[in-house]
């Protein structure tokens, strides 16, 4: 098209002075729109039923073509010259607000696009450029559901592209009303274009930005100033506040386009580029109101069953998948989650400085003055649906600097163990607190926003939760000798549920005590001692997998094998050691105190035969998810059933030979007990239909603690395997 242009430009002149011609058919098409103006009556012809989309593209083609025969690198050539001398693109600015002739601000978008994107001179600098590329960018943007919302898009592409390749552009597109803020006329003249000058005469070089020769005092008065407008804020007008209102586009495409033109926009590689878009713009702040409005869009109670449901939500794709159960509020909770994606996405990508001024700015608006007065909320609706979106927000995390802001948002920044004193006055304490809420509703969302915080790779987590408490070992009896046998190490004379009256019931152990525990040099367990100490904890007559050919524990070996690898990858840069910490005969023993966090845990885990079902699911299932971290201490505390514990201790192995001594008291009570328990199983599975039973509670909590001892052998299996060869441990006897 352009060559056959220039051809026919060349053949009317003789191929003389094809640039006076370009100039002069450049000029006549302008003159041709103008003249529409002058000489049109008809207000409610549609602009593409003119012909001022020909003559634009014409005029375009002169510019792409001129540029090609110039050559030299550098030098605008007349028609483009003309085009800045004359303020056109101004004018067409001025034309496209005014939406004259109906349609025209779609046109007057798209040759600013074609233009920028096809002109490779650049133009940005001019000052004739820069001034109306700003009140375009303040057109835009601003009204949901514009008919021009298409050609805005593509005109923040083209904006975006240009700032990638130079980012020193970022300061000037950036600057919105403030360069043009100092106007007192409200309303724009049209200005005509005089008489096409001749090529030789000099262009007003002073309406460049950049600093060429001459133009110093120019740009000095014309140049915009970086001081704080007073009207500053996500008020301004610019490219950031029009991308952030295409990003609400009810068009798809529209929307995700805008997103994908921010992303470019924070991404820029140079760093004061990427402090002034932090410094000097609304970005942050758009972004994170922006996602606070749709948190509040939100109905204020939502089931946490349907949010849980609500997976796979992202930023790309972010209406909720059709195929999914609908219920009240389906859309707007889809709406919320996948901008929290946008932006986890954005703080991934995005310049450090940039990402750490909008990760400050998600956890300050949304966590700290959204979500948190929620949380610590007295109406227990309102508690469980912020929590169960809090636990959705941390599933979909993957930026690791919010994911610091989203810890110590919820965790904290104490280093000092706890202490059983200390109050709840933090919010870490109130959502420990709600694990144990009178509301097993509560007790169960609270208990999976920490199981899914303990799977998030960030080392304070598990510090704050578990270590800090276990430093040091204070849980183990300081110069006392190794247990004699396995009946001293439980201290069953010593506990009152293991009575003489009890013990000569007929109810014994499902096994014969194991012998001494074979250990080696540094005291660890042997693999199979602790396994078979978890097998044989549950009663032969409270067992019924057997019963149902299913086998003993090896059935979870396969999955905690699978649950240990990925573990032990997330925590391999922390660093842990390999073994616990010696330990000082001579240090006098301190108290020990657990931690409110296994506080609450062991606590529940004592009440597993009087809670509801999917309440103990979710207590083991936690337990389970801390036992298979490969922290020595925590390996210790948790899977050692041979541990000499200090005086008022407790470990996870001694609440549960108390909470079966429990169980053998309470067998007495209920009769047909075998029967029952094996229906209730069956009921579990599926395998028979629900039906009301005395006693339900307790015997699913049976059903439960039998799974659950056999899922911490499994555990210790694949932990320390008997034949492993970093552990060095002694063959079982």
């Amino acid at each position: 098209m352009l060559s056959r242009l220039g051809a026919l430009l060349q053949e009317a002149v003789g191929a003389r002075e094809p640039s006076i011609d370009l100039l002069e058919a450049f000029v006549e098409h302008w003159k041709g729109i103008t003249h529409y103006y002058i000489e049109s009556t008809d207000e409610n012809t549609p602009a593409k039923r003119t012909d001022i989309p020909w003559r634009l593209k014409q005029m375009l083609d002169i510019l792409v073509y001129e540029e090609k025969q110039q050559g030299a690198a550098g030098e605008a050539g007349p028609c483009l010259e003309y085009l800045l001398q004359h303020k056109i693109l101004e004018t067409l600015c001025t034309l496209g607000k005014a939406e004259y002739p109906p349609g025209m601000r779609q046109q007057v978008f798209q040759f600013f696009s074609k233009v920028l994107a096809q002109v490779q001179h650049p133009l940005l600098h001019y000052l004739n450029v820069h001034r109306p590329v700003q009140k375009l960018l303040r057109l835009g943007g601003t009204v949901p559901g514009s008919l021009t919302e298409k050609e805005e898009v593509q005109f923040t592409t083209v904006l975006c592209s240009k700032i990638q390749q130079d980012p020193a552009l970022l300061t000037y597109i950036l600057e919105g009303k403030k360069i043009i803020g100092k106007k007192t006329t409200s309303r724009e003249s049209i200005t005509l274009p005089k008489e096409a000058p001749s090529h030789k005469e000099a262009p007003d070089r002073e309406s460049r930005l950049d600093g060429e020769p001459g133009a110093a005092q120019a740009s000095n008065a014309q140049q915009p100033a970086e001081t704080e407008n007073p009207d500053g804020g996500i008020g301004e007008s610019n490219l950031i506040t029009s991308l952030i209102g295409l990003c609400k586009s009810k068009k798809s495409r529209v929307a995700l386009k805008a997103q994908e033109n921010l992303l470019l926009l924070v991404s820029v590689a140079s760093q004061a580029a990427a402090t002034y878009l932090v410094q000097s713009s609304p970005c942050c702040l758009a972004i994170t109101e922006h996602l606070c409005q749709l948190y509040q869009s939100m109905p204020a109670f939502l089931d946490p069953a349907d949010i849980a449901a609500l997976e796979g939500i992202s930023w790309r794709l972010p209406s909720a998948p059709s195929d999914e159960a609908s219920f009240p509020g389906k859309e707007a909770l889809a709406a919320f989650l996948g901008w929290f994606d946008y932006c986890d996405h954005l703080i991934m990508e995005a310049h450090t400085v940039v990402a750490d001024a909008l990760a400050k700015a998600v956890a300050e608006k949304l966590f700290v003055e959204t979500l948190q007065p929620q949380l610590l909320h007295v109406c227990e609706q309102s508690i469980l649906t912020s929590t169960a979106l809090l636990t959705a927000m941390l599933r979909q995390l993957r930026s690791p600097i919010l994911l610091r802001e989203a810890v110590t948002f919820l965790l904290g920044t104490e280093r000092q163990p706890e202490a059983p004193e200390d109050s709840p006055r933090t919010l870490c304490a109130h959502l420990i607190g709600h694990c144990d809420h009178l509301s097993d509703e509560i007790s169960i969302v609270s208990l999976r926003l920490f199981e899914e915080l303990l799977q998030k790779p960030h080392e304070w987590v598990i510090y704050s939760l578990i270590l800090r408490n276990l430093e040091g070992r204070l849980y183990v009896a300081r110069g006392s000798p190794e247990p004699e046998n396995y009946e001293d190490t439980l201290d069953l004379e010593e506990d009152p549920y293991f009575t003489d009256g009890f013990l000569d019931s007929g109810f014994q152990p499902s096994s014969k005590p194991p012998p001494v525990p074979a250990t080696n040099s540094d005291g660890k367990t042997a693999v199979t001692e602790i396994v078979n100490s978890f097998l044989c904890l549950v009663p032969e007559e409270a067992k019924t997998s057997a019963f149902l050919e299913e086998t003993g524990y090896d059935t979870y070996v396969h999955d905690a094998y699978g649950l240990f690898q990925e573990c032990s990858a997330r925590v391999a840069p922390w660093g842990w050691p390999l073994g616990p910490t010696p330990l000082d005969p001579h240090e006098p023993e301190r108290p020990f105190f657990e931690g409110h966090f296994f506080q609450v845990l062991f606590d529940r885990m004592s009440r597993i035969l009087d809670q509801p079902y999917s309440l103990n699911l979710q207590v083991t299932s936690v337990l389970s998810r801390l036992a298979l971290f490969p922290h020595p201490h925590i390996h210790e505390y948790l899977l050692d059933p041979y541990i000499n514990l200090a005086p008022g201790c407790r470990s996870l192995f001694s609440v549960l030979v108390r909470v079966i001594g429990d169980l053998m008291q309470r067998i007495q009570r209920v009769p047909q007990f075998p029967g029952k328990l094996l229906l209730v199983r069956k009921q579990l599975m599926g395998q028979v239909p629900g039906e009301q039973l005395d006693h339900q509670t307790l015997l699913q909590g049976v059903v439960v603690l039998e799974e659950f001892c056999k899922e911490l052998a499994a555990i210790a299996f694949v932990k320390f395997p008997p034949h492993g060869p970093h552990l060095n441990l002694s063959p079982p006897p």
